[in-house]
């Protein structure tokens, strides 16, 4: 198998994790979703420490977490905790329709934050997605007289958090490693009180679930392992190839979201959402394109 099929099916199989991960939250919604919130960052450090203790690069933290890249990895630490604990509360509510619905967007908040913050140039052909999607938001916000304020804070956390690791300099593993590092100690703290003190968060629910139930048990652990194996497939299928093709393949996340709660989790499509979605699909297919086009052109430039 060459390194680029290899790419492709790590690729793959990360966004298909991603996409399915609403099943396995479902499993678990029961949990208070700051006690989960807590499970899968704290597992998530141990996992990710190990691989770096196996690699023998534990001693590259301590200078990732001084200077200026110190700020970085805290804000890239607060906006992480804010998306992963948004996606959970999103399957626990019923709205992972919604959740999909913000990682569709995503791309294009990116190309709104790079206008923005790098001076990056928005061609025709992102203008017009951006137009479609810019209408397929207020399309929902005017149906169901509210906006849908969890795409929103999904794509945007995760889209801001694309923007500062585009600016940090270490590897995907090691920086992710540092943001759980820093919040470990609020995970602990938490738990604590949910086991001790009856902490019950915001949804109301009786905490404590760890080490109550066996299979409740194994699965906080596992959340570690829905967190660190795709994000570790993710980097290595990015290394072999195309950003384009990253890009492309990434879609199959939030479709399988969709899929997941509209056959699987009941979740009801209304009418406004089946304006909106095809306008999102149609912004998608015409921000790919570009994206596909800029790429290639790149490249040859490159071979020329």
């Amino acid at each position: 198998m060459t390194d680029t099929m290899k790419g492709v099916v790590a690729i793959v199989a990360a966004c298909v994790v991603w996409g399915l991960s609403p099943l396995f939250y479902k499993l678990l919604e029961h949990v208070p979703p700051l006690e989960l919130l807590s499970h899968r960052t704290i597992w998530s450090l141990a996992i990710f420490g190990t691989i770096l203790a196996v690699q023998g690069r534990l001693g590259e933290l301590p200078a990732l977490l001084r200077g200026r890249s110190a700020l970085l990895v805290v804000l890239a630490a607060l906006v992480i905790s804010v998306n992963w604990g948004g996606f959970i509360l999103s399957v626990q509510i019923g709205m992972v329709v919604q959740a999909s619905l913000g990682y569709f967007i995503f791309p294009l908040i990116m190309v709104v934050l790079g206008r923005i913050l790098f001076g990056e140039r928005i061609t025709r052909g992102k203008a017009i997605a951006l137009f479609l999607a810019g209408t397929a938001v207020l399309t929902l916000t005017l149906g169901l007289g509210v906006a849908p304020w969890l795409s929103l804070l999904l794509g945007g956390t995760f889209a801001i958090y694309g923007v500062i690791k585009k600016t940090l300099t270490s590897g995907p593993i090691l920086s992710v490693t540092a943001e759980v590092l820093l919040l470990a100690p609020f995970a602990m703290v938490w738990l604590f009180g949910t086991h001790m003190a009856g902490w019950q968060g915001i949804v109301g629910r009786t905490g404590g679930v760890f080490g109550t139930h066996l299979w409740d048990s194994a699965l906080l652990v596992a959340s570690g392992l829905i967190t660190a194996v795709p994000l570790m497939l993710f980097s290595f299928a990015s290394r072999r190839l195309a950003l384009s093709t990253v890009g492309l393949v990434q879609y199959l996340n939030p479709s399988l979201q969709f899929t997941c709660a509209v056959a699987i989790l009941g979740e009801q499509v209304t009418l406004w959402h089946m304006i909106a979605f095809p306008l999102i699909w149609l912004a998608l297919a015409i921000y790919s394109a570009e994206a596909y086009r800029q790429d290639r052109a790149a490249r040859r430039a490159v071979i020329a």
